[in-house]
């Protein structure tokens, strides 16, 4: 036998074992975790890793938190104290609104809410200003509350990312969680998350997330999935509102940007649905940590009430507790209700937290 036949023999069969390798690499279920195999439009190529936007890349990061240090003192409530504090998010220093009951803790600590505020300008955005009513709700109920300033806004640092095309709001939510479980008037074990519109899409994310969260309160909450957020639904800049630069925001230039890139690299949520879905909270409510109650009026011109409505029969589904109350007429802010959803929010919370 000649030598170049013999060549070719020995090439011919290294070809034919990498072929048997890697179409046993390809039915093994191990594989097949950490190859996500979602393709992008450029030519169906595999993705080896999670996209940094999915929750099983979300589930992947690590949400210490840290002390929470007073910045500020201020003038109290009716009966409970505020300060303005300040703790770590990802190298960020965070600034947040803390509020804490006045008189001795219970055995075990106060139960507490992560407080997620909606959709503010972050050029306007103050620690002390809008949402009073709110937190006063449950701060004079018992609750120690953390409201966080997202990256970006008033002395927070770091950029204002946005919510849908980027995970930075919810990561600072995340660390305020752990932060809060710190804290040594807490109790670690009681703590739930309240959302309003954007806070609710944080809200959402992050019960699938972190098991801690022992229930969440959403109100009209951006709580559709990804492909819903992509083909159902434009959040439209109030008039005068300001990018954090200054420049005038318009419906155009408020909260579309991320759905052109991912549509760009990745194609439509109808033509690549395996991908739109990895991004939605929606998909994991099997992992939901805790009781949810939903708020909405059905005139929301902001945020359909579809969105809610929807969520409720996913988490029955998925065999979950939610409890949903819709308000007939009402706004975004469910304004002439706001006394009934307040008690409902507080007599949810009170079931599960105390």
């Amino acid at each position: 036998m000649n030598r170049k036949f013999l060549s070719l023999i020995i090439v011919a069969l290294i070809f034919l074992l990498g072929f048997v390798f890697l179409r046993g690499s390809a039915s093994n279920p191990i594989s097949k975790v950490l190859q996500t195999d979602i393709p992008n439009n450029m030519g169906g190529e595999l993705v080896a890793e999670p996209h940094e936007l999915s929750i099983d890349y979300f589930k992947s990061l690590d949400f210490p938190g840290s002390d929470l240090v007073i910045e500020q003192t201020l003038a109290p409530g009716s009966n409970y104290q505020r300060h303005i504090v300040s703790y770590r998010s990802e190298g960020y220093k965070i600034y947040a609104l803390l509020t804490v009951p006045n008189g001795e803790a219970p055995t075990g600590g106060f139960p507490a809410i992560v407080f997620n505020h909606g959709y503010i300008p972050p050029a306007q955005y103050q620690t002390t200003e809008r949402y009073v009513a709110y937190t006063d709700a449950f701060s004079r109920n018992g609750y120690v509350l953390l409201r966080p300033d997202y990256r970006g806004h008033g002395n927070s640092e770091g950029e204002p990312t946005g919510a849908y095309g980027s995970n930075g709001y919810a990561i600072d939510v995340l660390n305020a969680f752990s932060s809060l479980q710190k804290h040594s008037q807490v109790n670690p074990d009681k703590i739930g998350m309240w959302g309003h519109s954007l806070g609710g899409f944080l809200t959402l994310r992050a019960m699938v997330v972190n098991p801690d969260i022992a229930a969440g309160v959403i109100w009209a909450g951006v709580v559709g999935s990804h492909q819903d957020l992509f083909e159902r639904w434009r959040r439209r800049a109030p008039s005068g509102a300001l990018s954090a630069s200054g420049t005038p925001l318009t419906p155009s230039t408020r909260g579309g940007s991320w759905r052109q890139t991912l549509q760009a690299q990745f194609g439509t949520p109808e033509e690549n649905p395996q991908f739109w879905n990895s991004l939605s909270a929606n998909s994991y409510l099997s992992d939901i940590s805790g009781p949810v109650q939903l708020h909405h009026g059905t005139a929301d011109s902001s945020v359909p009430v579809e969105f809610s409505e929807k969520l409720e029969v996913q988490l029955k589904a998925a065999g979950k507790t939610v409890e949903l109350y819709t308000y007939e007429g009402d706004d975004h802010n469910i304004s002439s209700n706001f006394n009934s959803a307040v008690q409902r929010s507080v007599e949810f919370f009170d079931k599960y937290l105390k």
